[in-house]
C-alpha cells in the first residue's frame, strides 16, 4: 500500500460513511420536527440499524488498514489530509472501544428518550421521563468509562464536547465569574425596572414568521443552503455547508423568544456554511467544538442582536411592517426593554447578565449525577432549590423547570459550560474586531458584512484544522474571562444608570 492507495480507500469509505450518517441526521432532525409521535420506535428501530452500518463502516478492515498506514505516514500528507487522518484516527479508536451493539442500543435509547421527553415537557410531568434519563445518564456515564477508564467520567464527557477541557478549568471559569457576576445581578436587581409586558405579547405567531425573515435576511443567510423550521426546543443542524437547518419555537406572548432564537440558531447556522470548501468531505468540515459553536451563535445574539444599532434597525423595521403598533415606545426605552435583565425561569429566554447562572446550575447537576452524589429521582427538588438559591425565583413546575432543555434526553451531557465560554470569548471577539473596524458601525448601517468576513477569516473557514483552545488563542491571544464581566459590567451599568 502506498500513500495514494490509502488515500483513495479511505475516500471511498467516507463518502459512503457521509451518506449514511446524512441520511441518520435527517432522521433525527424529523424526529425532533414534524415526525408523529408514535413513530417513535420505528424510527428508533431504523436508527439503530443506521448506527450499525455506520459502525462497520468507520471500523472496515480495510479503511482501518489505510488510515493507520496514513497517520503513520501523515508528515508525507498535505496540512488537510493529515490533520484529517489524525482526527479519523481518534474517531477509530474511540469506536473500537465500544462494542457495536452497545452504540446501537445507545442510538435506540437516544431516538426513543427524546420522543418521551417531548411528550413529557407537555404534560409537566418528570416522572414520565424519569425511567428513560436515568437509563441515558447511566449508558453516558459508561460509554465515558470505556474510553477513559482512569479518568472521572465527567472530565471525559466535559472533553468529548470541549476538547481540553475539564472540571478543573470549569470551576476556575465559574469562579472568576461568581466574583463579579452575581453582585452586578443584585445592583441591577435593586434598580429601577422597565415594564417590557406592553411590547412582547404584541405579535402573532404569523406576524413573528415575518420578524424571523427580517433576522435571517440581517444575517445574510443564504436560503439556498439554509430553511427555518419549527420544533419544541430552538436547535441547528448542519448536514453540510449546502444544507443547514435552524429551528425555532414561537410563543404568542413573547415574540423577542423566536426572534433571539432565530439569530442565535442563525449565528450557528453561519459558522457552518462558511467552512472552507477544501475541507468538504473530510471529518474538518463542522464547527472546531461545541464552545466555539456557541461563541458563534451567542455573539450574534448578544453582542450583535442586543446591541443598539440592532434595536434600532429592529424597530424601525416593525414600525414599517406593522404600522403603529410600537407608537407608545420610543427607540431608546425599546432598547432596555429588549435588555431587561432580571433572573427567569428559562435559560434560552435569559437576558445576558443572568446567563451564566443558569449554566452554572446544570454543571453543578450534571457533575453530581455523574458522581453519584445526586440521583436522577431527586434531580427536580434540587433543581428548584438552586433556582431558589441562585436566582431567587420559585419553580412552578417540571415544563419550566427540569424539563425545559433537550440535551439531557440527546445525551448532550457535558455540553452546557460550552454556552458560558462562548458568552464569554464573545467579548474578546469584540475587542479585537474593534482593532480593526467599528462592528456596531456595520451594524448600524445593516450590512454586517464586516463582522462576517472577520469571523469567516479568523474562525468559520478553518472548521476543525485546529484545537480549539489554540484557533481561539491566535484570533485573541490567552483567554480571559474579566473581559466578559468588563462587557457585562459596563453594559448593565450604562443601562441602569448604576
Amino acid at each position: 500500500m502506498n500513500t495514494e492507495q490509502a488515500l483513495s480507500t479511505l475516500k471511498r469509505n467516507r463518502e459512503t460513511l457521509f451518506a449514511l450518517e446524512h441520511a441518520a441526521s435527517i432522521l433525527g432532525i424529523d424526529g425532533e420536527t414534524v415526525a408523529p409521535s408514535g413513530s417513535a420506535e420505528t424510527r428508533a428501530r431504523t436508527m439503530g440499524e443506521l448506527t450499525r452500518l455506520i459502525y462497520d463502516l468507520i471500523t472496515d478492515k480495510e479503511a482501518s488498514a489505510a488510515l493507520e498506514f496514513l497517520y503513520d505516514h501523515r508528515e508525507e500528507l498535505s496540512p488537510v489530509d493529515a490533520r484529517n487522518v489524525s482526527e479519523l484516527y481518534r474517531d477509530l479508536n474511540d469506536a473500537r472501544k465500544i462494542p457495536k451493539e452497545e452504540e446501537a442500543a445507545f442510538a435506540m435509547l437516544l431516538s426513543q428518550s427524546s420522543a418521551v421527553w417531548h411528550e413529557a415537557k407537555v404534560k409537566s410531568d418528570f416522572a414520565l421521563f424519569e425511567p428513560w434519563l436515568e437509563k441515558v445518564f447511566d449508558s453516558m456515564k459508561r460509554r465515558m468509562e470505556l474510553l477513559e477508564p482512569d479518568r472521572a467520567p465527567y472530565d471525559t464527557a466535559l472533553d468529548r464536547f470541549e476538547r481540553g477541557l475539564s472540571m478543573e478549568k470549569c470551576d476556575a471559569f465559574f469562579a472568576a465569574l461568581n466574583k463579579r457576576i452575581p453582585a452586578l445581578i443584585a445592583k441591577v436587581g435593586a434598580a429601577e425596572q422597565v415594564d417590557d409586558s406592553p411590547v412582547v405579547g404584541l405579535f402573532s405567531l404569523e406576524e413573528q414568521k415575518k420578524i424571523s425573515d427580517f433576522a435571517m435576511d440581517f444575517l445574510r443567510l443564504d436560503r439556498r443552503y439554509c430553511v427555518l423550521g419549527e420544533t419544541e426546543h430552538p436547535f441547528m443542524a448542519p448536514i453540510d455547508k449546502h444544507d443547514v437547518r435552524i429551528h425555532t419555537h414561537y410563543y404568542t406572548e413573547n415574540f423577542l423568544y423566536s426572534l433571539y432564537s432565530v439569530v442565535h440558531e442563525g449565528g450557528h447556522a453561519l459558522y457552518e456554511l462558511h467552512i472552507a470548501d477544501e475541507l468538504q468531505g473530510t471529518a474538518l468540515a463542522s464547527g472546531c467544538s461545541n464552545a466555539m459553536h456557541e461563541s458563534q451563535s451567542r455573539f450574534f445574539e448578544n453582542y450583535v442582536g442586543r446591541s443598539k444599532p440592532f434595536t434600532n434597525r429592529l424597530y424601525d423595521f416593525l414600525e414599517e411592517t406593522f404600522p403603529g403598533r410600537l407608537s407608545f415606545v420610543d427607540k431608546k426605552t425599546f432598547y432596555r426593554m429588549v435588555n431587561k435583565a432580571e433572573p427567569s425561569l428559562i435559560r434560552t429566554e435569559a437576558d445576558e447578565l443572568t446567563y451564566s447562572m443558569h449554566v452554572m446550575i446544570r454543571y453543578d447537576l450534571e457533575r453530581r449525577l455523574f458522581d453519584g452524589t445526586l440521583s436522577v429521582h431527586d434531580l427536580p427538588r434540587e433543581w428548584n432549590r438552586l433556582y431558589g438559591e441562585i436566582l431567587g425565583i420559585e419553580v412552578p413546575d417540571d415544563r419550566r423547570g427540569v424539563l425545559q432543555d433537550s440535551h439531557w434526553s440527546n445525551a448532550n451531557i457535558g455540553y452546557f459550560p460550552s454556552y458560558a465560554l462562548g458568552s464569554a470569548y464573545g467579548a474578546q471577539y469584540l475587542k479585537e474586531m474593534k482593532k480593526s473596524f467599528d462592528p456596531f458601525a456595520a451594524v448600524e448601517e445593516g450590512d454586517l458584512t464586516p463582522v462576517e468576513s472577520w469571523l469567516e477569516e479568523k474562525i468559520w473557514r478553518h472548521g476543525r484544522m485546529v484545537d480549539p483552545a489554540d484557533l481561539f488563542r491566535s484570533v485573541c491571544g490567552d483567554f480571559d474571562p474579566a473581559v466578559y464581566a468588563d462587557y457585562l459590567e459596563d453594559k448593565f451599568t450604562e443601562l441602569y444608570g448604576l
